[in-house]
């Protein structure tokens, strides 16, 4: 696996390793050792699968409020989408940026999400499919939603949704969280 550190503090690109032959491929897209070596999370109580019928849906920004901030290992298993992160730790020196990134099923990246940053994603393609780990369970009093169009982050979304959920749509200001 090849680990990349994103310009946000303590997100990482992960690239596995494809071992080819004439069945096809094999992959390994955790590794313990790998993760402990990084001093990364690798406590996974949860794992959620999102699927997503059309094109221009999007789901997030969102994030849980300690003391259940979650960490998240995302992969796209079908189809693709626009995924984007943004750094809520007031403290940290990459505070209100956003980083993003195109997954696929062809590219087979894994996006390393720490605990304290809202992740959001568009579908860029129907019929889209992605499984997540979560370091901690879901607790819906603890969530929050970052709304996607906030201006002091301007993040440029590669295509207007065509579809959201009214958490969405309500999420909140960067200023307002």
């Amino acid at each position: 696996m090849k680990f990349t550190e994103l310009t946000l503090s303590g997100a990482y690109k992960i690239e596995p390793k494809l071992f080819n032959d004439e069945r096809g491929f094999f992959s390994i897209i955790y590794s313990e050792k790998e993760f402990n070596d990084l001093s990364l999370n690798n406590y996974w109580p949860q794992i959620n699968n999102s699927y997503t019928l059309k094109k221009g849906t999007l789901r997030g920004l969102h994030f849980q409020y300690p003391p259940y901030s979650q960490t998240k290992l995302v992969r796209v298993f079908k189809g693709a989408i626009f995924d984007v992160i943004v750094d809520l730790r007031k403290s940290s020196p990459t505070y209100s940026q956003y980083y993003s990134h195109i997954l696929t099923e062809k590219n087979r990246t894994i996006l390393y999400v720490p605990e304290g940053f809202a992740h959001g994603f568009i579908t860029i393609e129907s019929n889209t499919e992605i499984i997540y780990c979560a370091s901690s369970k879901y607790k819906p009093k603890h969530e929050g939603t970052l709304i996607w169009n906030d201006p002091t982050i301007n993040i440029n979304w590669p295509l207007e949704p065509q579809l959201m959920s009214n958490k969405d749509r309500s999420g909140k200001s960067l200023e307002n969280l």
